[in-house]
């Protein structure tokens, strides 16, 4: 005679719990990149298909987090300067004409500057000269306010509109170095981080130079990815021998 079952009891076959009426969930793994998937299908490795191999991740759309923008600088020093120019220049000139509103004559520099023009001509050297280092400052005014700055800092994806985050360009490239340097046969990396492009030069010591670049598009290909940058840079990578001693 067999038992009746429980109303909480277990049925191991079907993976569920009377009790909390929860199922199981298949774990999913992930499988690890190739060791060979710069290579193309001949065996050998072509340095552009080895640039372009791994795939950028998609930046999130504007609903989601927003766009990712580069950082503005606050441009302190160029702020001070500006500031202290104009405070130089335009306090004794207040004051002089609150001086001669008084009924008081104007100041020796002041009646000089004005006599200045009328003693030198437009094309006179130390005219021209004047001229060009004031348009010279000018232009490097309106750059600095046109542009954004802080190009050492990348920017991340936004996965909140309220949070802006970003990287410092030189850590990025440290942590690539790191990766690059966990790949067997790698002796030493050099890690260029900029906004568009990743150029990592590395020696090898032992291994085929093929393998050990194939690796080291995969590591770097997976290290790009995990930096979580908005704009996600190119990569390319070259393997060489080191000079021989002699």
């Amino acid at each position: 005679m067999s038992e009746p079952s429980e109303p909480g009891g277990h049925d191991p076959s079907s993976g569920t719990s009377g009790a909390s009426g929860t199922r199981r969930l298949p774990v999913v793994m992930e499988k690890s990149p190739g060791k060979g998937s710069g290579k193309d299908p001949d065996g050998g490795l072509d340095q552009s298909q080895s640039s372009a191999a791994y795939d950028p991740v998609p930046v999130l759309a504007e609903d989601e987090g927003g766009r990712a923008g580069r950082f503005w600088s606050v441009r302190r020093v160029p702020a001070v300067l500006v500031a202290l120019a104009v405070l130089a220049v335009s306090g004794p000139l207040l004051y002089d004409i609150a001086a001669v509103r008084a009924d008081r004559p104007a100041m020796h520099w002041r009646r000089r500057l004005a006599d200045w023009p009328a003693r030198h001509a437009v094309d006179e050297a130390v005219v021209l000269t004047g001229a060009g280092v004031v348009v010279a400052v000018g232009i490097w005014l309106i750059v600095l306010a046109v542009t954004p700055g802080m190009r050492d800092v990348l920017p991340m994806r936004r996965a909140s509109a309220g949070v802006r985050a970003g990287l410092d360009r030189s850590a990025a490239a440290l942590v690539l170095r790191d990766r690059a340097m966990e790949v067997p046969g790698v002796q030493s990396v050099r890690v260029r981080m900029g906004r568009a492009k990743v150029a990592v030069r590395a020696v090898s010591h032992f291994r085929e130079l093929d393998d050990v670049r194939a690796d080291l598009d995969a590591a770097l290909g997976a290290g790009i990815k995990e930096l979580g940058l908005a704009g996600q840079p190119g990569l390319a990578v070259h393997v060489g021998r080191a000079a021989r001693k002699r």
